[in-house]
């Protein structure tokens, strides 16, 4: 009988051991996406998308839906992006490779926000700090950090007319393995607005009990 439930139990380490299986719930983790958005985001064939969302619909980690011709697959619960927030951070404190992986895409140092993420929503809600969402616009509509303006990183360089000036900007995307966010601070600096990334997604904010708007 143990053996049984280990088994059973497995089926969730299995449908999550392949890397693009973790991007695609990430993905996901964002907003409902279609199979062909799934394929084109993850730098997939539309095939071999089909076969890592079947693997993750059997572990029931996803759910399908039917609109016309088109199939749109969504997490199963607010849970599982909570368990790839969860495995992600074991495996950055397990792996020096991650952690050197990780530094190595993140930019310098001062270019991610030191704000704790309650003092980050406090300073949002004062007007002390722009907070942008770099993600697409499907995405930020689905769900979105507090306070935080929908500007898509390939429209940022002509709406930086927009930000208030002499403000800071804090700019985030899909969590801290996401470059967007990295791309939208260089911009910014390079326009000379002060600019700093958020390596949190809304799944981190949400995993760790925080509010978000629709």
């Amino acid at each position: 009988m143990k053996s049984i439930l280990y088994e059973q139990v497995a089926r969730i380490g299995k449908a999550l051991s392949s890397p693009k299986r973790l991007e695609i719930l990430e993905l996901l983790a964002q907003s409902e996406k279609t199979v062909e958005k799934l394929a084109d985001s993850a730098h997939l064939s539309v095939k071999l998308a089909s076969a890592h969302l079947k693997a993750l619909r059997e572990a029931r980690l996803v759910e399908a839906r039917r609109d016309g011709k088109y199939i749109h697959y969504r997490l199963s619960s607010d849970d599982v992006a909570q368990l790839l927030v969860h495995v992600r951070e074991v495996a950055q404190e397990h792996l020096l490779e991650l952690r050197v992986a990780l530094d190595q895409i993140s930019g310098a140092p001062e270019q991610l926000s030191s704000e704790t993420r309650v003092s980050l929503l406090a300073k949002a809600r004062a007007g002390e700090v722009v907070v942008i969402d770099v993600r697409p616009p499907d995405e930020y509509a689905n769900a979105h950090l507090p306070c935080a303006r929908s500007m898509p990183l390939e429209e940022l360089r002509q709406r930086i007319g927009e930000l208030p000036p002499g403000k800071p900007v804090v700019a985030y995307c899909r969590g801290p393995y996401c470059v967007m966010s990295d791309a939208a601070v260089k911009l910014l600096r390079r326009e000379g607005i002060t600019a700093y990334k958020l390596s949190d997604g809304i799944a981190e904010w949400r995993a760790n009990g925080l509010p978000l708007e629709h």
